[in-house]
């Protein structure tokens, strides 16, 4: 096995004799020298995998080195060791990207501590993740077994996803398939909890929070900040995806709490999105606002009112509220936005739906180059991030906190990647999402749906006499017959959303306070 190589720079090195030996001992191989310019000629002719960096030295300082060598080797960890207290040399170090920061006089154990968290971080962290996973895979096949309550699903996902963020940042990633197993069978039994409570939560109050009940349950009841709420609703926002660019923006926002919710079905925008504005169930919005209703067949934008009902929502409500929407829908829209934000000043409610999710996931079925860049979760997750962090949206973020304006953010439903096809016949009425549909006469494997043959038992409008509706499970993705091999092998491995699975239907909110 290959000695770490250790450079410790001190001018009094003679005086460290004691920690060399010690080092030594544990198989560390040492080069010392005692000044700066020493140190900087060694780093250019040498490889060392750590650098221990004296900060106050005659001739060239710790610090002047530390940047010298940066300049060599950008990303060598170099430890920084000085008998200064002094706040302004402790940001200096911090902010040149040191790996540690030690203060004199230091003993042994601390050197050999700071080694292994800066050389053995990978492999310790890597050890420990996939250990403590295999003690919690026990604990969460139980919690799997028992599980019969939305609150307890709530709690099994966000689990799950934790470990799914854990597992797949450290360099041994064996446990990972384990943990998909365990999300497929996870994915199972919701979906039998689903088929069996569905109805019934939806005229329970003992159920979950439903997309028309958000805005009255956790939005409204915040609108009382002197400067105004931000809703940004971005569309198709999954968990997983949401904790990924929650640190994204922590360090402008405060979060104060984070709700889960449940979207309705079909877990698609044209329903869920209009039931979390309207404050209403699909069939209600169609009975009440016939001209803005649009059927999956009708021709047309399918969520062009949103704002309409927003409006009568509020009205219905009888709050007193001012309030601006604006959807984002390309580049153009979100930078003119982000560039007259100042405009939202006053109001106390400012709504930003964001589609850039939504049109990702789309895209993904027609661009080979966005398929390469999101073939699996870990790679949607990532693409989601590099967006966020290069968008307007968060140039608006930025901008409410300066205005002092509380944060919510949420979506309207979430996504998954499909894999697995399922037959169906219908005729040609029939819808073309591929995790629901709704017509007449269709013909499906029963294994694979959730069938309501009565729409309007889960409060859905019937495009047509004797229609029905079916609700994908797991990440199966429904073909129709005609040209089946041809759509299996368009669509296999492409997020979709409309059925039910914990990604699509269990989603966040989460209010957050500027800093």
């Amino acid at each position: 096995m290959k000695k770490i190589d250790i450079l410790w720079v001190d001018d009094e090195i003679d005086l460290l004799k004691a920690h060399v030996l010690f080092l030594e001992q544990k198989n560390y191989q040492i080069t010392t020298c005692t000044n700066g310019a020493d140190a900087i000629d060694l780093v250019r002719k040498s490889f060392f995998d750590i650098v221990f960096l004296d900060e106050n030295m005659p001739g060239i300082s710790g610090l002047e080195c530390l940047a010298e060598i940066k300049l060599i080797h950008p990303n060598l960890p170099i430890v920084m060791i000085t008998k200064s207290e002094e706040e302004a040399i402790m940001e200096d170090a911090i902010g040149s990207k040191i790996a540690d920061y030690l203060i004199k006089p230091v003993n042994p154990n601390q050197i050999l501590l700071s080694l292994k968290k800066n050389l053995d971080h990978s492999k310790l962290v890597s050890e420990k993740t996939n250990s403590t996973y295999q003690q919690e895979f026990r604990k969460i096949s139980m919690d799997l077994a028992l599980v019969n309550s939305y609150e307890g699903w709530i709690d099994l996902y966000k689990k799950l996803t934790h470990w799914e963020l854990s597992l797949e940042n450290i360099e041994d990633n064996s446990m990972l398939g384990i943990l998909e197993s365990q999300k497929a069978e996870a994915n199972n039994l919701f979906f039998k909890f689903i088929k069996k409570n569905y109805a019934d939560f939806l005229t329970s109050t003992d159920g979950p929070i439903f997309s028309h009940q958000l805005l009255k349950s956790y939005v409204f009841p915040e609108l009382n900040n002197e400067n105004g709420t931000l809703l940004v609703v971005i569309d198709n926002l999954r968990y997983d995806q949401f904790r990924v660019l929650e640190p994204l923006f922590s360090n402008f926002y405060k979060k104060e709490i984070e709700h889960s919710y449940f979207s309705i079905l079909p877990s698609a925008t044209q329903y869920a999105r209009n039931a979390l504005f309207a404050g209403l169930m699909p069939s209600e919005i169609e009975k009440k606002f016939p001209n803005y209703w649009k059927n999956d067949t009708d021709e047309g934008g399918k969520n062009l009112y949103e704002n309409e009902f927003l409006t009568a929502q509020i009205k219905r409500l009888n709050l007193n509220i001012t309030h601006q929407y604006y959807k984002i829908t390309h580049l153009k829209n979100g930078k003119e936005l982000a560039d007259n934000y100042q405009a939202t000043k006053g109001n106390d409610l400012t709504v930003v739906v964001y589609n850039f999710v939504d049109m990702l996931s789309h895209a993904k079925t027609d661009m080979e180059m966005i398929k390469e860049l999101s073939g699996d979760d870990k790679a949607y997750r990532s693409l989601t991030a590099s967006w966020f962090q290069n968008s307007p949206l968060l140039e608006i973020l930025q901008k409410a906190q300066k205005l002092g304006q509380k944060l919510i953010i949420t979506t309207d439903h979430g996504t998954i990647n499909c894999k697995k096809p399922s037959k169906v016949i219908g005729d040609r009425d029939a819808s073309t999402n591929l995790r629901y549909k709704t017509g007449r006469s269709l013909s499906y494997e029963a294994k694979d749906v959730y069938a309501v043959k009565e729409p309007q038992e889960i409060f859905l409008p019937s495009s047509a006499m004797n229609s029905s509706y079916i609700f994908a499970k797991e990440d199966i993705f429904l073909a129709y017959q005609n040209n089946y091999n041809h759509y299996v092998n368009l669509f296999k491995n492409t997020y979709q959303h409309g059925g039910i699975s914990l990604e699509e239907l269990i989603i966040p909110l989460a209010i957050y306070s500027p800093k």
